[in-house]
C-alpha cells in the first residue's frame, strides 16, 4: 500500500502545482513541500492561494519552501504571463502538476472562447506546459502530470467543430471531452518526447471518488445520491496519492496512466490505471487535438 510516506526525498526539487489552494492540488502541494520540495500554489485567487499556504505551513512545519503565484487557466495572455515570469524566476522545473480543473459549470467560455471545462482543465494546461517546456527539458527526468478522470472512458469523440459552444451543451459530455483531451494529451507528448530521445515523463492520473470543491456545481441532492452509489468516497488526501505517485516515485514510466486500486477505481492506493477506450488510445485523434490547441495557444512545444 503506497502512501505519501513513500515519497522520496525532495529537497531542491522545483514543482507547480495548479489549483492548489484546496482539495487534491492543497493535498498534493502539502505533500511535496513536506518531502521538501520548492512548490509553487498556481491559483486565480491570491487570497486563497495565500491562506492555503500559510495553512500548509501551519500544518507541515518548515520543511521545503512555499510560494503562490497568479495563475488563471481561463486567460491564454494571463498564462503566457505566469510561464514568462516563473522562467525569470527559476533556472529548473522538476514537477508539473496540472490539476485545476471545473466540473459541470453552467455554460460559459474561457476569455479566448472556449467552452469553460474543455478551456481550462486542457487548453490552459496544454499552453501552460508548452511555455514552461525550457525549463523541464533542462531539468533532468522532469515529469508532467495531468490530471483526467475515469469520465475519459465515457467520451467517445471530440467534436472540433462545438468546443466554444456552437452547438447544445451538454455539462457532463464537455466534462467527459475534456478529461479525455487531458488522456490525448499525455499520451501524444510521451510519443513526442521519445522520438526526440526527451527524458521528459508525460503521465497521468485520477482520483477516483474524492470529495472536493470540484463538485461544487453539483446540487446537493444529487451529489448524495451519486456518493452513495460508491462504498466508499475518499478525501482529498487519498484522492491525491495516484497524483503524487505519478509525480515522485521511481517506477514511473512516461505515458502510463494511474488510479486507486480499488473496485472500479473508485478509491483504494495507487496503481496502474485499467481505464481505456479506442478512443483514449487513438493516436490519429491524439495528433489531431495537438496540433488544434498548438492552433489555438500559437505554441510550438520544442523537445
Amino acid at each position: 500500500m503506497w502512501t505519501k510516506k513513500n515519497i522520496p526525498d525532495l529537497t531542491g526539487k522545483v514543482a507547480i502545482v495548479t489549483g492548489a489552494n484546496t482539495g487534491i492540488g492543497y493535498e498534493t502541494a502539502k505533500a511535496l513541500y513536506e518531502k521538501g520540495a520548492k512548490v509553487t500554489i498556481a491559483s486565480r485567487n491570491m487570497e486563497k492561494a495565500s491562506a492555503a499556504m500559510k495553512k500548509i505551513r501551519s500544518e507541515a512545519g518548515e520543511n521545503g519552501h512555499l510560494e503562490t503565484r497568479i495563475l488563471d487557466l481561463a486567460n491564454l495572455g494571463e498564462i503566457r504571463d505566469f510561464g514568462d515570469d516563473f522562467k525569470s524566476c527559476h533556472q529548473h522545473l522538476d514537477i508539473l502538476v496540472n490539476n485545476a480543473g471545473v466540473m459541470i459549470p453552467p455554460a460559459s467560455k474561457t476569455v479566448d472562447g472556449f467552452e469553460l471545462q474543455f478551456g481550462i482543465n486542457f487548453i490552459g494546461h496544454f499552453a501552460l506546459t508548452g511555455y514552461l517546456i525550457p525549463l523541464l527539458k533542462a531539468t533532468p527526468k522532469s515529469r508532467v502530470v495531468n490530471l483526467s478522470s475515469g469520465a475519459a472512458t465515457l467520451a467517445n469523440e471530440i467534436d472540433f467543430e462545438n468546443l466554444k459552444l456552437e452547438k447544445t451543451f451538454d455539462e457532463w459530455r464537455q466534462y467527459a471531452v475534456s478529461k479525455l483531451a487531458n488522456i490525448l494529451f499525455t499520451y501524444e507528448m510521451d510519443r513526442r518526447i521519445k522520438s526526440s530521445n526527451g527524458d521528459i515523463l508525460s503521465v497521468a492520473a485520477h482520483p477516483g471518488v474524492t470529495r472536493t470543491d470540484l463538485q461544487r456545481h453539483i446540487p446537493n441532492e444529487v451529489l448524495t445520491g451519486l456518493f452513495a452509489e460508491y462504498e466508499a468516497v475518499m478525501d482529498p488526501w487519498q484522492g491525491a496519492l495516484p497524483v503524487l505517485f505519478a509525480a515522485t516515485d521511481s517506477s514511473v514510466k512516461g505515458g502510463e496512466f494511474y488510479g486507486p486500486d480499488g473496485d472500479k477505481e473508485y478509491n483504494g492506493y495507487p496503481t496502474l490505471s485499467k481505464h481505456s477506450s479506442p478512443t483514449m488510445r487513438n493516436t490519429s485523434l491524439a495528433k489531431k487535438l495537438w496540433e488544434y490547441a498548438e492552433a489555438a495557444t500559437q505554441i510550438k512545444f520544442l523537445f
